[in-house]
């Protein structure tokens, strides 16, 4: 008895295994059936007969003799196309539009085509893994009992979120719309802005399990070819089980992953892509995230903004100028804080020397450790204030950086320079929020420097931050043009933004065979009083 009970466990066991086991890409390659329930009982089987897989049964033509059947995933469909433009078509007009008898097995299925169906958007298919990744991808399988051909009907219609505003980066001058999580949303505000016939979409899917919708966007004759062509390469190299943000392709064809600086662009703004694919950038869209992709991208692209070109001149540099102080207060300024209390006081001013002094008196921490424990308490703050709800975040943060930082220096943890200088420096992080990854690093390893060898640790580690920038390389472009290498023409769109009128070039780093947009390299002129005398 015990050893029969074991082998019907055994037996249930490997059947359930057997059952689990995932499927082969022969058996979705296989051709469909010309008969109606065999392939219907493949559809089933295929998708492990999900409670969300709808199909519907049902006669057409004039004697109600054809059998035909329609497949779609609920939820991924729009259901008033189905039933307005699929069903109340195959079941009322193929009744007028079928000839009986029908005068070859061809007829039935070119008579549903050309004069049944009033959809936009209809392909055969033959196998099922085309027809069930059409189902995947929010289509409708039309199914006639007797070929083996299927139709595809373009009927998308799931949830998503509508145009809006992106947080991340507000503008005062500009478009206020940005990407959402529908890739033919995105394509198509892209589409909006440059009506261009040159302006290419590349569709490939990417991801074993997920089959992720990914776009590469160029303008022909205006982007670098071999940029493409390399983009691609590396695109069609992932073997990934799953894509599930833009984020996921950024790291699997970056230039250099163990860099902390990002050598691939992103941004939700549409105006900003276009931008820079008129300066011969290539774009990746993909498909659930509202985020892009823009290679090559180089370091100064990190104190640029898409206002920069909507406001006058003189205020955009201005602007920038600002952009870089505070790119280099939040690097360099809890260092050289370290250092100066550390090794060099005879470099601060002696009112300024006494003041800190008498702040530091009584309190039980060396200046590297009190710098480091209000770094990363910091970036605690930021981090609640980001992960918790809206309304709880801001009130985190104002309570954290008031009553926290008040509270350390009455207790005599750390002193009121300290809380200072951490306060400086996390404002002007927020100024450049593209390179807010690599901030904290920066100042965490400089900050080590100095309080190892003071100034001449400090600049040893800006030697080689140096060295790493140059030697640095995206899509082949090096990352810190125009600067080094120099290019004199791309000074203009760097620390300054020099008018429009005079960048009638596209960046050379970039772009070298259609370098020429804008005609007239000259101001605009006032008109001339042509009015004559007496």
């Amino acid at each position: 008895m015990l050893r029969r009970l074991l082998r019907k466990i055994k037996f249930f066991m490997q059947r359930n295994f057997e059952n689990n086991k995932p499927l082969s890409s022969n058996q979705l390659k296989t051709s469909l059936s010309k008969k109606l329930n065999t392939n219907l009982e493949n559809i089933k089987n295929i998708l492990n007969h999900s409670s969300d897989v709808a199909i519907r049964l049902f006669d057409i033509g004039s004697d109600n003799k054809s059998r035909a059947a329609i497949a779609f995933i609920d939820g991924l469909v729009d259901k008033s196309t189905i039933n307005e433009y699929i069903m109340k078509s195959l079941m009322l007009d193929s009744r007028t539009a079928l000839p009986t008898p029908l005068t070859g097995k061809k007829d039935m299925l070119g008579i549903i085509k050309k004069n049944i169906l009033t959809a936009a958007e209809l392909r055969e298919v033959k196998t099922f893994e085309e027809l069930i990744y059409g189902m995947l991808s929010g289509e409708v399988v039309l199914i006639v009992d007797g070929y083996d051909t299927a139709f595809i009907i373009g009927a998308k219609g799931w949830e998503s979120r509508g145009v809006q505003e992106p947080n991340t980066e507000t503008v005062v001058r500009g478009p206020r719309e940005g990407f959402t999580e529908n890739l033919r949303t995105n394509t198509a505000m892209l589409r909006r802005r440059l009506k261009s016939p040159n302006l290419v979409f590349e569709h490939l899917k990417i991801g074993r399990v997920t089959n992720t919708d990914v776009c590469i966007v160029y303008i022909r004759g205006i982007t670098n070819i071999k940029i493409v062509q390399e983009l691609r390469r590396r695109l069609n190299r992932i073997d990934i089980d799953g894509i599930l943000e833009s984020g996921y392709i950024e790291q699997l064809i970056e230039d250099a992953p163990f860099s902390i600086f990002p050598t691939i662009g992103n941004t939700e703004r549409p105006d900003k892509v276009a931008a820079k694919l008129l300066e011969g950038r290539v774009a990746v869209l993909t498909d659930g995230s509202p985020m892009a992709l823009t290679l090559p991208y180089l370091f100064m692209e990190g104190i640029q903004s898409s206002e920069d070109y909507y406001s006058r001149t003189w205020f955009s540099t201005i602007v920038r100028w600002i952009r870089i102080a505070a790119l280099i207060i939040t690097i360099l300024l809890p260092p050289l804080y370290i250092a100066g209390q550390s090794y060099h006081q005879e470099m601060i001013p002696t009112v300024l020397l006494l003041t800190m002094a008498a702040a530091k008196e009584g309190i039980p921490f060396p200046v590297f450790i009190e710098t480091l424990l209000m770094g990363i308490s910091f970036e605690m703050l930021k981090e609640a204030g980001v992960r918790m709800p809206r309304p709880i975040g801001h009130a985190i943060s104002i309570v954290g950086a008031l009553v926290l930082g008040e509270a350390a220096v009455n207790a005599g943890v750390v002193s009121a320079p300290a809380v200072i200088v951490t306060a400086i420096t996390g404002i002007a992080g927020f100024i450049i929020p593209t390179h807010n990854d690599s901030f904290p690093i920066l100042r965490l390893v400089f900050a080590i420097l100095a309080a190892i060898a003071g100034l001449f640790g400090l600049l040893l580690g800006i030697v080689f931050l140096l060295i790493h920038l140059v030697s640095l390389r995206s899509f082949g472009i090096p990352y810190l043009s125009p600067i080094a290498p120099g290019i004199i023409q791309d000074l203009k769109d760097t620390a300054i933004r020099a008018p429009l009128w005079a960048m009638y070039k596209r960046p050379r780093a970039i772009n070298r065979k259609n370098p020429v947009r804008l005609g007239a390299d000259e101001p605009s002129q006032p008109p001339e009083d042509k009015e004559k005398d007496g």
